[in-house]
């Protein structure tokens, strides 16, 4: 008869639960020579197999996380059946209602909006991807401190998701002692067959962190480009074992998956290793986290591809000038045009201060530019965070042989387009920004447009020439609508309002409205459909924001 664990477990609706299990038989190498299964069954009668994970010594542990207060059971299949602690064990816990406030567990891990062109919660609420890039950050030139200091300034600054890699680093060498954090390397063999358990409790611990600060992890498995290829270095049974690792230790967390970096863009589409690596993520995922690619062109498009990413993840450009031009912009544009659609945001382009280029303006305008050409969020990246830069190590070997910077990870966290972009997410989620469409033709080209027509309209201005004072024309006006109109500044926040634009409920031709910037910069002018007040002049408060 199966044995039955003694321990009832409690947890919160969407929080983690952990159950541990510990084995009497010894094995040379527990990584790679079991597999344990977690079998969970709900009130539904439903089933779910959740990967285990070797925890070190002689310890398994499962990791389950679930919406739906109840009860719920589990038994335990492993791969070797005479093994009495790993297989044919049961036990039982509850999931019972989250109390807090943090949005991960209450509006649940996020998804793919009904839309299919924005993310949301669980339960519907809209989620607005702010990325930041931490590539580096589990190593231990970030201490834990600064982790937390860092952690501390993204949340202040309105960030929700964080980008980093669990695996092999990008502009260094395989197990490059750099890569360690305070537990060791994560493997001892360049095949990945020896794992080190205690560098993933040190990963948890940082995890768990920026989920409990509220900020959901964009999880990197690898990186796959030519001078740093995981393929070729570990191949795809490695990566595979890498994964199932991953997803057993960290799938139950509110979290988003990115299969590697930089990796060939036909893995979107199911050609090549990397997909077959894909495809196996998606089968011992029992939560189905979503999942996409980091690779610099967006999805094909052609009848029978094989799509395997849940949104599509294009590339910028390092380079400031090309970052801002419109063949960067056509990456974007050219995923948000594919059918069916799926949620499309720039993934990594232009980091501020890369090289000495690329500040807050370039970030402000790369960041509204794609948001109002139909984005679905945006990453911002930082020099000397994204490598965990410090004083004596600038956290890696460019490309090219050479340190690309010396910028330390404090200095980047303190440019200023971190705190610009996190005041665009709070300024459109005034807004019901989940509803914005493009309209290229509300106004002059070289300027952004998009909203919701009758409703509200967002038209960003890049920055030009100085002694340049021309504003942009908005075009096609509805005449029987109030439009309160203001400059907003997205570099301080500040607000110039320009008044009302009276209704002519006679008025059949739509309207035009032109004029001058407050100052010679990047601008977003809006208009708000709004009441008129007893003395004729917009009420500000009655606009249509959330």
């Amino acid at each position: 008869a199966p044995r039955v664990a003694p321990v009832t477990h409690r947890v919160e609706a969407n929080k983690v639960l952990q159950v541990t299990v510990q084995s009497a038989k010894k094995y040379q190498n527990p990584f790679v020579e079991v597999t344990v299964d977690a079998l969970v069954t709900a009130l539904d009668a439903s089933v779910v197999r959740v990967p285990t994970f070797w925890a070190g010594d002689d310890r398994w542990a499962f990791r389950f996380a679930s919406g739906q207060p109840g009860h719920y059971e589990w038994r335990l299949a492993c791969s070797d059946t005479g093994n009495a602690q790993l297989h044919g064990v049961t036990g039982s816990f509850a999931i019972v209602p989250y109390q807090g406030v943090n949005p991960l567990y209450q509006h649940g891990p996020v998804r793919v909006a009904e839309d299919h062109r924005h993310f949301a919660h669980a339960d519907g609420t809209p989620f607005f991807w702010l990325g930041d890039t931490w590539w580096k950050c589990l190593c231990q030139r970030m201490t834990w401190k600064g982790f937390q200091e860092l952690t501390a300034d993204r949340v202040a600054k309105g960030f929700t998701v964080i980008q980093i890699v669990c695996g092999p680093y990008p502009d260094e060498g395989f197990l490059d002692p750099r890569m360690a954090n305070e537990q060791g390397l994560p493997y001892e063999t360049r095949d990945f067959t020896v794992l080190n358990p205690r560098y993933f409790d040190a990963v948890d611990h940082r995890l768990s962190h920026l989920i409990d600060s509220g900020l959901c992890p964009a999880l990197v498995g690898a990186w796959g480009r030519s001078d740093c290829n995981s393929m070729e270095t570990i191949g795809v049974e490695g990566l595979k074992r890498h994964w199932r690792y991953l997803v057993a230790r960290y799938g139950a967390y509110p979290l988003f998956w990115i299969l590697g970096g930089e990796i060939p863009n036909g893995t979107k589409w199911g050609q090549g290793p990397w997909a077959e690596v894909a495809r196996y993520v998606r089968s011992v995922d029992p939560f189905h986290r979503l999942l996409t690619c980091h690779t610099d062109l967006g999805r094909r498009g052609v009848n029978g591809d094989d799509n395997l990413i849940d949104f599509d993840m294009v590339g910028g450009d390092h380079d400031e000038r090309k970052a801002t031009d419109r063949s960067s912009l056509a990456k974007l544009t050219n995923a948000c045009a594919i059918r069916p659609p799926m949620p499309v945001l720039v993934g990594e382009t232009c980091y501020e201060g890369h090289m000495q280029q690329g500040f807050g303006d370039t970030q402000r305008r790369i960041f509204w530019a794609s948001i109002l050409s139909g984005a679905a969020g945006h990453t911002y990246g930082a020099a000397g965070v994204w490598h965990a830069g410090v004083t004596d190590d600038p956290g890696h070997t460019g490309a090219w042989g050479e340190p690309y910077d010396f910028t330390t990870w404090r200095e980047g966290m303190n440019y200023p387009g971190s705190a610009q972009l996190g005041h665009a997410r709070k300024f459109l989620e005034k807004y019901p920004w989940s509803r914005f469409e493009p309209y290229a033709e509300w106004a002059d080209e070289g300027s952004f447009a998009a909203g919701i027509p009758g409703e509200v309209r967002f038209i960003y201005l890049p920055r030009r020439n100085i002694y340049n004072w021309d504003g942009p024309t908005v075009k096609g006006l509805e005449p029987d609508i109030n439009w309160h109109v203001f400059f907003w500044d997205p570099a301080t926040g500040r607000t110039f309002d320009r008044g009302t634009i009276r209704a002519d409920p006679g008025a059949t031709a739509p309207r035009e409205w032109k004029q001058k910037v407050p100052s010679p910069q990047d601008w977003i002018l809006v208009f708000e459909r709004t009441e008129t007040c007893d003395d004729g002049r917009a009420d500000a408060h009655t606009v249509s924001r959330k």
